[in-house]
Order: structure tokens, then C-alpha cells, then sequence
């Protein structure tokens, strides 16, 4: 009986900015304050590039720690996912900019939008061009530069965003049971006006007017986003793990989407996942979108948390709705 040829990830790279905004520092730009927005998201600072850095620089420069930590050329690279809501620009895609900046001339590749779930839709679709034995090695980079089309007069959102970028390396698995082992994603259409940016695309093209009406910024419902979060976050992990006939005590590790700490939490508490399984993040980066993920698994591998043959769950929810779930055995 053959055995699945799995994808497995071998190196990570991260890149955030030098910039650091602390609440205290938004306590001078909006009507808010450091106690009210720990409590409520539980973030204390967060990294932002500076005005007119492009998603690309922050993805190349995870890409190329990747590269380095990994001890192979770019030339090596046949294929890059770039996962981003804020793209250099709507054409060419960022993918281009990227293999063109890390020279990766071997590498075709596309960008994939699904928020901040893209990052697990993305491992997946690489995963493919593993599994079916097209490609050998796979990048996946999960960038973005919110603070482009953050509204800074919007406390509610101006506070949960940040910037940064993280970047896997997938390659095939010699060990049938280690490397890229489930995945169940979603998505609910009808949620889509609860978190978007309304402006700029054939929806609603630049204009003088939506260009007044803050229509390029995000737009987010917090409550309704809230609640369908945790409830999606749970229902997805447990799922993926009754299928897999696994419990919260068979998992290493537990890294969700870092957008709140009491999604997070509620979420983690709903599962019964021990508080020492579940990687927290958020109070250093904000919301990072396509980066959080990424970003949260270096931090465990720093923390000696992740270990080699450790079961990991991954988890998003994003706009869209999008959400998703990853199961897989980390491999190194």
C-alpha cells in the first residue's frame, strides 16, 4: 500500500518593523487609553512601518530569513504563495515583487486574499504542490502593512492593528506521520460587511467621494465579529480533532489568529486546552493579519514550546467570514 506523500514545514522566517507603538503612544493620536485597550484585546504594543513601506519589503525580508535559516538559494524556490489583504497593488501581484527582490528567478507563483485565515489557506494550497509531487520547495509568506488602510481616527480599530510578516518553507516528509496531516476551512459570505474595506475596488472605484467617506479604510463590526470568532475558532478545532480521533491533550501546541486575547482564550477554555499549550502573542504585535500565525510560531519555537514531533492545531477566522483549522506534526 503506497503511503501519502505529506508536506511538511522546515524553516520559518519573520520580519516585523523597528517601529514600536505602545498604547501610550495612541493615547496622543485617539481617545483612548493603556488599561482599556489591554482589557479588551489585550495588547500593549505593536510594530509599524513607516509611512510607504509596501507589503513586499516586509514579505522579502521574512522570505530571506527564511532562506538563510534554511541554508538554501532563492534559486531553489519553485513556488511562491503570497498571503495578503494589502497588496503593494491590485496589479501586478506581490508574488511578482517578491521573487523578483529575492532573485527567485526558478519560482512562478500568485497572491491569495483571505484575510486573516489566509495564512492556514495558504499553507494548505502550497501543501498541494507537495502532496501531488509538482514541487519539492513551497514558500508561503503571510504579509501585510495594516496601518496602510488603518483610519487614524478610528480608536476602535487603530488600536488592534499592526505590521509584520512571517514566511514557512514546505517540503515533502520522509515519515508518513509527520508534516501537514488535516485541515477544514469555511467560509460564511453573509458576514462580509462586518469586517471589510469598502473602497477601491469595481465595487466602488477611488473616487473624490469614497475617498471622503473613509471608504479605504477597514470597517470593522466588533461585536459581530467577536462572536462568530469564538464560536467558529471552537466549532472548527473540535471538529478537526474528533475526526482525528485527538483531544486538547494530545496537542503540543495550540496557535490561533492573534486578534484579541479573549477570542483566544474563550475559544482555548471552550476546547480545554491546558493555558500552557496556548501561544500568546498579541501583546507585543497587535493584529498582524496574514503575519499573526507565522509570528506566533516562531515565538514558540523561541520559548522551547514547540518541539520537534510536537501535534500542533492551528486556527483563524477572518473577513469574509473565513475560518479555518490546520492539524499537523512538526518536523523539526
Amino acid at each position: 500500500m503506497s503511503i501519502k506523500r505529506r508536506a511538511k514545514i522546515t524553516a520559518l522566517g519573520r520580519y516585523v518593523p523597528s517601529r514600536v507603538v505602545t498604547n501610550h503612544d495612541l493615547e496622543k493620536m485617539v481617545d483612548t487609553n493603556h488599561d482599556w485597550i489591554v482589557a479588551r484585546t489585550g495588547i500593549v504594543e505593536r510594530r509599524w512601518a513607516e509611512p510607504g513601506t509596501p507589503t513586499s519589503e516586509l514579505a522579502a525580508h521574512a522570505a530571506s530569513d527564511l532562506l538563510r535559516r534554511r541554508g538554501i538559494e532563492a534559486s531553489e524556490i519553485e513556488l511562491i504563495i503570497v498571503v495578503t489583504v494589502t497588496p503593494d497593488m491590485f496589479f501586478p501581484a506581490t508574488a511578482c515583487l517578491v521573487q523578483d527582490k529575492l532573485g527567485a528567478k526558478n519560482a512562478w507563483g500568485f497572491d491569495l486574499s483571505a484575510a486573516c485565515s489566509g495564512f492556514l489557506y495558504g499553507l494548505t494550497v502550497g501543501a498541494q504542490f507537495i502532496e501531488s509531487g509538482a514541487h519539492k520547495k513551497v514558500m508561503v509568506v503571510g504579509a501585510d502593512v495594516m496601518t496602510s488602510i488603518l483610519n487614524p481616527t478610528d480608536r476602535a480599530t487603530l488600536v488592534l492593528f499592526g505590521d509584520g510578516a512571517g514566511a514557512v518553507l514546505l517540503e515533502p516528509s520522509e515519515e508518513a506521520e509527520v508534516g501537514l496531516l488535516d485541515y477544514l476551512h469555511e467560509i460564511d459570505g453573509s458576514g462580509g460587511a462586518a469586517l471589510c474595506m469598502p473602497g477601491g475596488g469595481s465595487l466602488h472605484p477611488s473616487t473624490q467621494e469614497t475617498i471622503g467617506g473613509g471608504m479605504h479604510y477597514v470597517h470593522q463590526q466588533g461585536p459581530t465579529v467577536f462572536k462568530f470568532a469564538v464560536r467558529k475558532m471552537e466549532e472548527l478545532s473540535r471538529r478537526i480533532l474528533e475526526r482525528n480521533h485527538l483531544t486538547g491533550s494530545d496537542l503540543g501546541c495550540f496557535i490561533a489568529h492573534q486578534a484579541n486575547i479573549r477570542i483566544i482564550e474563550a475559544a482555548a477554555e471552550k476546547l480545554g486546552f491546558a493555558p500552557e499549550k496556548v501561544i500568546r502573542n498579541i501583546h507585543k504585535f497587535g493584529n498582524t493579519t496574514a503575519g499573526t500565525i507565522p509570528l506566533a510560531i516562531g515565538d514558540a519555537l523561541d520559548d522551547g514550546r514547540l518541539k520537534k514531533g510536537d501535534l500542533v492545531l492551528f486556527s483563524a477566522v477572518g473577513a469574509g467570514f473565513t475560518s479555518g483549522t490546520v492539524l499537523l506534526r512538526w518536523a523539526y
